[in-house]
Parts: structure tokens; C-alpha cells; sequence
């Protein structure tokens, strides 16, 4: 992309048009030249008798529970370029949704926690290109979002408790070449997965555009291991079988062999290693009871930057869920699985799902 919309090391030393602005609980618009100027806020007791302004009077908002808080309404062309939060409460409960040139129904649709690779409300340590989440909850993203006219974003609370916000969304206000597209997220989870059934990342994707990345939070709720099962991109007219087919779950994060370091010495014995690496990770197992017992959870991420999916007309992105029998045969598995697709398309986009009530939202 032009413009320093996306500048990358090589490009740093160019001057290219526009300017920068930033949005934060201490300019809401991010108006040239007014940040720091609140005199109300969080802050306000705290700031008592150092003279007023400007001394972090608001740094964060507070969103009571069911309400939705606008974090983004900014005019184009531009592109958000890089966005810090940090959230309390339930990652799960609290939504964000954005929307681009006005449009009525949200491009981004996910959990807050989803969609910077904390499905289970448990912190892990992520270290990728396009994401970073950092201790204690710093969710950092780095996906450039272009838009033309407009830009909304709104985090919901759908929790019983007041949340507060920190969050600080830079960008850049410039023109915008023609044949940039559209930033997508959409969140789903299926729990538990029908048995012989495959889990849907994403479905009914239809235009022009590109895959970039998968989140997925997954528990196994069998014992022994989870992940034999293929991903399958099926695209531009694909029916039943597709163009893309990966030999395993494993395999398409990036990993191989269970995601055990030691499997040539020691055999199979669930001794999983987290890794996290610039485009693909096992950043998190949760171990609740013991090696290879059920309802174990992990969160992996597969970002498709180098290598992204392009499709022309449609896109339905699967992964099956498969174990083994002790007769070692498959095992179709019915675990809780749930994820988060990112793609590029030229908008309009097709109708998200209707999203998930709070109470299939939670994690129990």
C-alpha cells in the first residue's frame, strides 16, 4: 500500500502524504492539538492539586453493563494503522464491532479476547506481526484497515459489570489507492461440535478478495490427542471437495508431531510446547488436570501475510476435529472449538451470522 499507509523498514526513510492522528480517552476525536485537554475523567481525583490540565485526567472510560461505548468515528479516506487496549473484566462479553463507509451491518464482529488470540480469558503471551499481546492485557493489532468515507468502531459489554477501557487507535488520514481492500473478522464457536461433523471457521464469504489469518480456541474433550483432523478452503465455486486441503491441525499452525519437541525419544505423551512466532503459534495449553486429559484448551493462530488465500468470488474456510480410537481408527471428535477469520475484500460484503447470545459466548 502507498501513501505510509503501510510503510514497512525499507519504505522509512520516504516522505509520503498525510498526516497521523490518534484516538484515546484524552481526545476522543482525535483532533489536532486538543489531546490532554480533559477536565473531567478517571483521572480527576488523582490529578487534584498539580494545577489541572494536563495531568492524565481521563485515561480510560468506563462502559456500563449493556451499554456500547464508540471508540472510532472518524472521517476519510485513511487507515487505521495500529490499536493498543487494554480491557478488564470478560474478554469474551466485550464485542467489538467495526464498520467501514457507513455501512449498516459490521465488517468486524468478534470478542475483544477472540480477536487478539484470548478465547479462554487467560492471559498467554503473544508475540506475531500482526498481533502482539503483551503482560498483563496489552492487545496490540497492527492489521492496516483502510477506509474511504468512514471509519466506526464500538466495544459492547455484554456482561452483568461495568468494564473499563484504556485504548489508544492510531491512524492516518490520506488517500486511498483503488484497488485497496476492506479489513473482515468474524467470530464463530460451535460447543460442542455435532459428532461427524466438521467446524466452520468461516462461511458464505462472497467478492473479491483475500484470507489472511485464523485464531482458534480449542478444548478437547476427550482425552489423547485432538488434532488429526484437515483444514479445508473451499473457493470460487468449490462444492464438496476443495482447492486447499491441509494434512493436519497441527500442520496447518505451523506445527508438526502432536507439538511435542521430544516425540522421536519419548513417544506421544501430550508433553505440548507453546511456541509463538512471527505468522503461526501454539502461544497457549491450559493444563486443568494432568497430561492428556480431557478438557485440556489452546489457542493457536496461523496468519496468512506471506502466503495470503486469494479467492475471486466466494470462500468457506473448514477444519475437521478428529482423535483417535484405541483401535487406531479416527475419532470425530465434539469439542468446544471456537475462532476468528481475517480476510480482505472489496465491500459489499455478505451478512455476518447473527452473533452468538452471551450465554453461548461464555467460557465455562
Amino acid at each position: 500500500m502507498t501513501n505510509g499507509l503501510n510503510m514497512g523498514l525499507g519504505n522509512l526513510s520516504r516522505l509520503f502524504g498525510g498526516v497521523t492522528r490518534s484516538l484515546s480517552a484524552e481526545n476522543i476525536n482525535g483532533e489536532k492539538g486538543r489531546g490532554g485537554m480533559a477536565t473531567e475523567g478517571r483521572g480527576s481525583f488523582n490529578a487534584r492539586g498539580l494545577g489541572g490540565r494536563p495531568w492524565k485526567v481521563s485515561p480510560a472510560v468506563d462502559i456500563e453493563a449493556g451499554d456500547t461505548y464508540l471508540m472510532a468515528d472518524v472521517d476519510g479516506p485513511g487507515a487505521i494503522q495500529q490499536v493498543w487496549i487494554t480491557i478488564t473484566k470478560a474478554w469474551r462479553h466485550s464485542v467489538l464491532r467495526i464498520y467501514w463507509d457507513d455501512e449498516d451491518t459490521p465488517s468486524v464482529e468478534t470478542p475483544i479476547g477472540d480477536f487478539f488470540g484470548m478465547g479462554w480469558q487467560e492471559y498467554a503471551h503473544l508475540n506475531s506481526i500482526p498481533v502482539t499481546v503483551n503482560p498483563g492485557s496489552a492487545f496490540n493489532c497492527n492489521w492496516v484497515m483502510p477506509f474511504r468515507k468512514h471509519c466506526k468502531m464500538t466495544i459492547e459489554n455484554l456482561g452483568d459489570e461495568k468494564i473499563t477501557l484504556f485504548y489508544q487507535v492510531n491512524y492516518a488520514l490520506a488517500e486511498i489507492p483503488d484497488r485497496a481492500a476492506y479489513f473482515h473478522a468474524q467470530f464463530r464457536r460451535t460447543n460442542p461440535l455435532p459428532y461427524k461433523q466438521d467446524y466452520t471457521i468461516v462461511d458464505g464469504i462472497q467478492g473479491k478478495g483475500h484470507y489472511v489469518g485464523t485464531y482458534m480456541a480449542w478444548q478437547a474433550n476427550n482425552k489423547g490427542w485432538w488434532g488429526e483432523g484437515e483444514i479445508k478452503f473451499f473457493m470460487d465455486g468449490d462444492q464438496e471437495f476443495p482447492t486447499i486441503c491441509g494434512t493436519g491441525t497441527e500442520d496447518y499452525f505451523c506445527g508438526s508431531y502432536n507439538f511435542e519437541p521430544n516425540w522421536q525419544v519419548t513417544g506421544f505423551l501430550g508433553n505440548y510446547k507453546e511456541f509463538s512466532t512471527p505468522y503461526a503459534g501454539l502461544h497457549q495449553v491450559i493444563r486443568p488436570d494432568g497430561t492428556f486429559n480431557s478438557q485440556q484448551r489452546f489457542g493457536m493462530y496461523r496468519w496468512h501475510v506471506m502466503d495470503p488465500i486469494r479467492f475471486e468470488e466466494d470462500l468457506r474456510v473448514t477444519m475437521q476435529a478428529l482423535g483417535w480410537r484405541s483401535n487406531g481408527r479416527y475419532l470425530p471428535l465434539q469439542d468446544d472449538i471456537a475462532s476468528v477469520a481475517y480476510w480482505y475484500q472489496a465491500e459489499p460484503h455478505a451478512p455476518f451470522p447473527q452473533f452468538l447470545h452471551r450465554d453461548d459466548l461464555e467460557v465455562i
